[in-house]
């Protein structure tokens, strides 16, 4: 199984990257042209533009791979369309690739306004960067990126730019990223939450590792194998608990509640098996209330099954990215011709998609 969520994660962005790298590199012919007045309080604005500035940390990246400068270079135009400065490029100590951007907005503060954006990239699979971002993509599978030295510089990048900032102005700085880049805003976003500090948070296509439940066609079936599910995860996760009885607080639920004020904004694509499970992790809430068992999911919701069992054995697990109380869930219910499609970044800035949006806390 692990393997194959390896290959999964590795031929997906393949297929998403080589379709990058053409005409979608140059925004003049790709990018969103029509947006030529930013309307902040619009949702489908703010996320066109969260997403574009993630598109500029890929081709700050390629333009460094191919060595495009000045004039050849395709990157600043999906900022400066939208009246950002890049402030400062993130680096991989690892193989000295750009991974992340800080930009600084030209406008107005306000309440709607970012003053600054922290994007992340997700997997490129050209120049020095693929070895690198292949590493990024099994930690993530293991969760446990957050012990890798990019995730360290990402963080660290995050907590300088919160803590220069006044506490009427800690709001406006946005997290956002695609895919890889996406998990890095995530965890990024969940330890700031974790202080009081909720940062607004655009996540394209964030990796949730599971059984694809979501390409169930028999939606009883599916249904039946989710509750099942909750079922055990709730089991193991009390047996757990009273394994660890002499403990004051139960770390794990200390954790998970500290994130209810924060609700990032997630945006998946169903046919993307990469972040589809998302659909079926919010939804299967509501389910469970409907049927009287919402206590019962409550308590598997903060969990997952291995991390649970692990604990119930007294082995030290680490917290899944996907865990999280509450999202403002986007789902793009586009038909995908192809797979390239339902994963790629350029979807979430287009204006010919069919978009619905679900806020679950």
């Amino acid at each position: 199984m692990f393997i194959c969520f390896v290959l999964l994660l590795t031929f997906s962005k393949i297929e998403n990257q080589n379709d990058i790298y053409s005409e979608r590199e140059s925004f003049e012919l790709s990018g969103p042209t029509h947006l030529t007045s930013i309307d902040w309080t619009n949702p489908d604005h703010r996320r066109s533009v969260a997403a574009c500035l993630v598109q500029g940390v890929y081709i700050l990246e390629r333009d460094c791979q191919e060595n495009r400068q000045a004039s050849e270079a395709l990157a600043s135009p999906w900022w400066n369309f939208f009246e950002f400065d890049l402030q400062s490029q993130l680096i991989d100590d690892a193989d000295s690739c750009i991974f992340g951007a800080i930009y600084k907005s030209k406008h107005p503060p306000s309440q709607h306004t970012p003053s600054y954006v922290v994007a992340f990239r997700g997997t490129l699979i050209k120049g020095n960067a693929f070895t690198r971002d292949l590493e990024l993509d099994i930690h993530i599978i293991k969760n446990g990126l957050h012990l890798t030295s990019r995730f360290e510089i990402a963080m660290k990048a995050v907590k300088n730019l919160v803590e220069s900032q006044t506490s009427n102005s800690k709001s406006n700085i946005w997290l956002t990223g695609h895919s890889l880049g996406s998990a890095m805003a995530l965890l990024a976003g969940k330890r700031m939450a974790k202080t009081g500090i909720f940062l607004d948070s655009y996540l394209f296509n964030p990796p949730f590792f599971s059984a694809p439940l979501e390409n169930i066609k028999d939606p009883n079936i599916k249904h039946g194998i989710r509750i099942a599910s909750s079922f055990l995860t709730a089991g193991l996760a009390v047996a757990a608990k009273l394994k660890n009885a002499n403990q004051q607080r139960n770390m794990v639920e200390d954790s998970f509640l500290a994130l209810t004020g924060w609700v990032p904004c997630l945006c998946v694509n169903p046919m993307d098996h990469i972040c589809s499970e998302y659909i079926g992790y919010f939804e299967h809430r509501k389910k469970m209330d409907e049927i009287g068992a919402g206590g019962i999911e409550r308590l598997a919701t903060q969990h997952s099954i291995s991390g649970v069992f692990l604990s119930a054995i007294g082995k030290e697990s680490h917290e899944p990215l996907h865990l999280l109380p509450s999202a403002n869930l986007t789902v793009n219910l586009t038909p995908a011709v192809y797979f390239k499609d339902a994963h790629g970044l350029h979807q979430w800035w287009r204006c010919d998609q069919h978009l619905e949006t679900r806020v679950y806390s």
